[in-house]
């Protein structure tokens, strides 16, 4: 039996087709009414097709008064459109449907929002209205982008022979990072199973178990707050671990899954040749300010602390004395701009908190401004050499300034570069700009307890084994972790992990985990280790951060389907929910 809807999808018919007898099943789309003949758009996610009636037909006044987005099946014959009336834009341009039959499938009410253009609405209609917002074409878009590259993400590791496996959903709790989405356990009255933040420790355990090489397309809970690049519930990520793997195995194996996968989705937008660039932690904090480098930002961030030591500028020779930095901002041309767009950028800087923001302007090499005439002309020399504007192109540049204990200094120096290249313009390249960020820390220190602590990922392996754990400083002591980052974007964190269990312990300890404590909540890992555990690494790459940049949008809501709103809310469905008491009871659960 023949499908009763269609024989032919709304973006399949050609000039090939002209004279056969169709069906066609689909939106509403458009109407266009031409003095005597009415024409109907109808739509699917395949395409448009116009369909075409003239108004003494019986059938056209339903069709000239239908609502939009009405759901409809169509039954005539194709037509060939002539040459004036053809639309080259559409693939289906050169023919229409001359209608014989039309059926209402679903009649619509009246819609809360446009369909049939991409015009701006409100966010809290878009999300409750999410199906109709799905109709939309930049949002179809998105969403057929986003399988293709989940498509191509798994082509590409199945290639290189990773085995696709899928780890529990309902786990243990973590206590370490980000809250735990709680599921309470009927059968254990009291007791509560988590979503997993990753699939980390599982995959680690693939690796004890014999799996040689694991990947999927991992769902991942974090009770997290809204950002324009993180969902506040969950996301997804391409999850992958290698045993037997050594830092540069890693890199060597996802490098070409994503440059493949953004050059097939760049539609003509350059990227990063492979290997990509590594850049270790501290030189990325030097350079840029940042752990999550932009690389199309042509603003360079240099150490000119020298340049200060013992100088007439007191109020950074003095901080200079007590052990801080002062970090120079190279500003392209920036001899060139006015004293007002300093001025501009000394309030953003009070904005964000800051003291302010020094300058000092370059005319044909010669400084200017209020710090320089507080500087010797040895101590601008070396500004000079520093920042490189003894070169003949940097005759006219201008410098900001940023004084202060060091990672201060550093993440302020980055936040002022990403703002004087967003005022300045400079980021014109629209390519995508990968890169490594390597030799992480494996510790910090709490600003504000003191306490030592992770930095980055807790199982992650130290550089130097547990003779670095026993004989270094601990801020010392770096870690196999690594980043990688796109356009300032970080897509994952990855580490060769620590496989070792007296290692493990004694990391843990460092960081104020009693023993007993890393037996209780790491358990099974322990026991894998004690029972033979190859060495293992891998990372996870963001879906929703990598079709966010290929879609060039700024929000990641735009790119999932159905996503919570800033306050973690999803308004279509209309969780979170209150629970019925019986429901509570069952699950031993009382809401005060």
């Amino acid at each position: 039996m023949s499908n009763p809807y269609r024989t032919h999808h709304c973006g399949a018919l050609r000039v090939a087709d002209v004279g056969a007898e169709v069906t066609i099943s689909g939106w509403l789309h458009r109407k266009r009414d031409h003095g005597g003949v009415l024409f109907v758009d109808l739509r699917d996610q395949h395409g448009h097709t116009q369909c075409v009636i003239e108004d003494t037909d019986p059938q056209a006044e339903a069709l000239a008064t239908m609502p939009l987005e009405t759901v409809l099946t169509i039954k005539g014959t194709v037509e060939q459109r002539t040459d004036e009336t053809a639309n080259t834009d559409l693939p289906t341009g050169h023919i229409e449907v001359r209608i014989a039959a039309s059926i209402v499938l679903s009649l619509a009410e009246s819609l809360p929002m446009p369909v049939n253009n991409d015009a701006e609405y409100p966010e809290d209609i878009r999300l409750r209205y999410r199906f109709l917002d799905l109709r939309r074409p930049a949002m179809l878009k998105n969403v057929l982008l986003r399988t293709g590259v989940i498509r191509s993400l798994r082509d590409g590791m199945q290639a290189q022979g990773f085995t696709e496996i899928q780890t529990p959903i309902l786990t243990a709790s973590s206590p370490e990072g980000a809250r735990d989405f709680l599921v309470p356990s009927r059968q254990h009255p009291g007791k509560f199973y988590a979503l997993p933040q990753a699939p980390q420790q599982f995959k680690q355990l693939l690796m004890a178990g014999g799996i040689d090489k694991y990947f999927q397309i991992a769902p991942c809970f974090r009770d997290e707050d809204a950002r324009r690049d993180r969902s506040p519930g969950e996301f997804y990520q391409l999850d992958f671990e290698m045993a037997f793997a050594t830092q540069e195995d890693v890199f060597n194996a996802i490098e070409p899954v994503l440059y493949s996968v953004f050059c097939e989705f760049a539609d003509g937008r350059t990227v990063t040749k492979t290997p990509f660039p590594r850049i270790a932690y501290a030189d990325a904090m030097l350079t840029y300010g940042s752990d999550k480098p932009d690389l199309r930002n042509p603003i360079l961030i240099s150490d000119v602390s020298e340049g200060f030591r013992d100088s007439g500028f007191k109020a950074f020779a003095n901080q200079v004395a007590q052990g801080a930095v002062v970090r120079a901002i190279r500003v392209p041309k920036g001899g060139e701009q006015p004293r007002a767009f300093f001025d501009k950028m000394n309030e953003w800087a009070r904005g964000e908190g800051a003291a302010g923001l020094g300058y000092m302007q370059f005319r044909a090499g010669v400084p200017a401004g209020p710090i320089a005439k507080h500087l010797s002309e040895d101590a601008i020399q070396l500004i000079r050499e520093r920042t490189g504007l003894l070169a003949e192109d940097a005759q006219d540049d201008a410098l900001c300034f940023v004084c202060g204990p060091e990672h201060t200094a550093a993440l302020f120096a980055g936040a002022a570069r990403t703002e004087l290249a967003t005022r300045l313009e400079l980021i014109t390249d629209t390519g995508f700009h990968f890169c490594w960020v390597v030799d992480f820390p494996m510790y910090e220190r709490d600003a504000v307890t003191g306490k030592i602590d992770f930095s980055h990922n807790p199982f992650s392996m130290p550089q130097g084994g547990i003779e670095a754990l026993n004989t270094q400083d601990p801020l010392d002591v770096l870690a196999w972790q690594y980043d990688i980052v796109c356009n300032g974007i970080e897509l994952s964190s990855g580490a060769i992990r620590n496989h070792e269990p007296e290692t493990m312990l004694r990391a843990f300890a460092i960081a104020g985990y009693d023993p007993e404590v890393v037996e209780r909540e790491f358990g099974g890992m322990l026991r894998a280790f004690r029972l033979g555990t190859p060495p293992h690494g891998g990372s996870a790459p963001g879906v929703d951060r990598m079709v966010m940049l290929l879609a060039d949008t700024p929000n990641i809501r735009e790119v999932t389907v159905f996503p919570m709103n800033q306050t973690a809310q999803d308004l279509l469905m209309g969780a979170p929910s209150d629970i019925p008491e019986r429901t509570l009871k069952e699950l031993g659960i009382r809401v005060l």
